[in-house]
């Protein structure tokens, strides 16, 4: 039987894979995990993005945690670092969000944060899980006066955007923005904050009903922001996802700035600073080959790690690392979050452009973006992990990357969220590269669906 907990916690569609009586299931077994060795009645701080499911789920997980005796603090919508940062302030037992991130309405997931706001390793995750699959053995339900009890609250978003601002205390006054909000969690606290801060703010996609968080909108349907950043002749645009953890961004002219570019912009700028701590930063092995090449031309050390910001996050732990993060852009600012964060990472690059003076564009040339080509394999989601046990793909594999070899690479992964084998090539010929990752990926498709 496959995992229950991907690279970014328990995820499926809502009401089929990821039923309710699985996430009272994830409430009783996280709480009971998270919080065993506590001598006091524990308490789980509970949020969630803007889906229609995100109330069932979050309903059922609580109901779930109160019945081993944990209390639970609800605090609605709320992006996903803003969860991560309550539960370390108010010294809460443990934080959970309900969110797919950037995924479709239709599904739905549930991530733990323990008592620090960190996510939690794969060993704790294992331990819920082989509760969930043994049917809770260790596990007892009080009754009575020992059973938990939820406690709602409105005014933590306040808290955040707050917390934020007094992070990258900066003075945006003439600054234009356009901020797709992804009709998401970002659609309250990224406006304010920003509004707060002086810019003049053009808010699209800031008006969710439920059913329309990510839909052709925020950072992952990029378009629409592109234009309209032209249009408003704006300084530049930003683009949330649902759970509003990562930040692409758009610079005057309607390009597409990603998640690497924007670690080497800010990370120089600390770097310069004295600010970025053992002048490292931590990427992933999908970070674009040019953002290796800026970090070795420039003295920067950059640290590589799986794919995932919670192994980003794991390695910068280890090593001491302030600032870490993925091309899609999720980015850490570990000494203010402890978790990727979309508002704090705009926060960061708008320092940058109003500290320096220059546009975006400017800042973006401090790395060259060598081509790099991604294609989704559809496959069944038990399989995407044994994609080098049939012959013929690692055979294929194999040939790709003696062809590229010395010019580029050939990355292949499974997806840590989606039922997706996911092929990525670099190299100098943006037409070859798309050709030869379609060429594989079909090949996956047809071989393994």
């Amino acid at each position: 039987m496959a995992r229950l907990f991907g690279t970014d916690g328990v995820r499926g569609i809502a009401n089929e894979e990821l039923s309710p009586v699985l996430a009272m299931q994830l409430g009783q077994a996280g709480a009971y995990v998270l919080t065993k060795e506590k001598a006091h009645k524990p308490t789980i701080m509970v949020g969630c993005d803007t889906r229609i499911s995100g109330d069932m789920l979050a309903n059922a997980l609580m109901a779930g945690a109160c019945s081993v005796g944990a209390n639970c603090v609800y605090v609605g919508v709320l992006p996903t670092p803003a969860v991560a940062y309550l539960t370390q302030k108010y010294k809460v037992d443990a934080g959970v969000v309900i969110s797919a991130s950037h995924n479709p309405v239709e599904f739905n997931g549930i991530k733990f944060f323990d008592g620090n706001g960190y996510k939690l390793p794969d060993a704790l995750e294992d331990e819920i899980e082989d509760l969930i699959r043994n049917d809770m053995p260790d596990i007892t339900f009080p009754t009575g006066t020992a059973v938990g009890k939820v406690k709602y609250r409105t005014d933590a978003r306040e808290e955040y955007v707050n917390h934020v601002i007094q992070s990258v205390p900066i003075d945006l006054d003439g600054i234009r923005i356009v901020v797709d909000c992804a009709e998401g969690a970002a659609y309250y606290t990224s406006v304010e904050a920003l509004k707060e801060l002086g810019a003049s703010v053009v808010a699209i996609h800031n008006n969710p009903d439920g059913t329309n968080i990510n839909s052709n909108c925020g950072s992952t349907h990029m378009a629409e922001l592109q234009a309209r950043v032209v249009y408003e002749k704006a300084d530049l645009g930003l683009a949330f996802d649902g759970d509003a953890d990562r930040l692409l961004a758009v610079d005057e002219h309607g390009e597409i700035v990603d998640g690497d570019q924007i670690m080497a912009i800010v990370g120089n700028y600390m770097r310069d600073k004295g600010k970025l701590k053992k002048d490292t930063i931590v990427a992933t092995i999908m970070s674009n080959l040019g953002f290796f090449l800026m970090g070795r031309e420039r003295g920067l050390t950059i640290e590589q790690t799986k794919v995932g910001d919670r192994y980003v996050l794991e390695r910068m732990k280890e090593i001491g690392a302030s600032l870490g993060g993925e091309q899609s852009g999720h980015i850490i600012f570990l000494d203010e979050n402890t978790t990727g964060d979309g508002l704090l990472s705009a926060l960061h690059l708008l320092q940058v452009i109003v500290d320096t003076g220059k546009s975006l564009s400017e800042l973006a040339g401090i790395m060259e973006v060598l081509p790099q080509a991604l294609v989704n394999a559809s496959v069944a989601n038990h399989k995407k992990d044994k994609y080098l046990e049939y012959p013929e793909i690692a055979e294929a594999i194999r040939k790709l990357e003696e062809k590229f070899a010395g010019e580029g690479r050939v990355l292949i992964r499974p997806s840590g969220t989606e039922p997706l084998v996911r092929v990525m090539i670099e190299g100098k010929d943006s037409q070859v590269i798309r050709q030869e990752a379609e060429k594989l990926a079909n090949l996956i498709q047809d071989i393994m669906f």
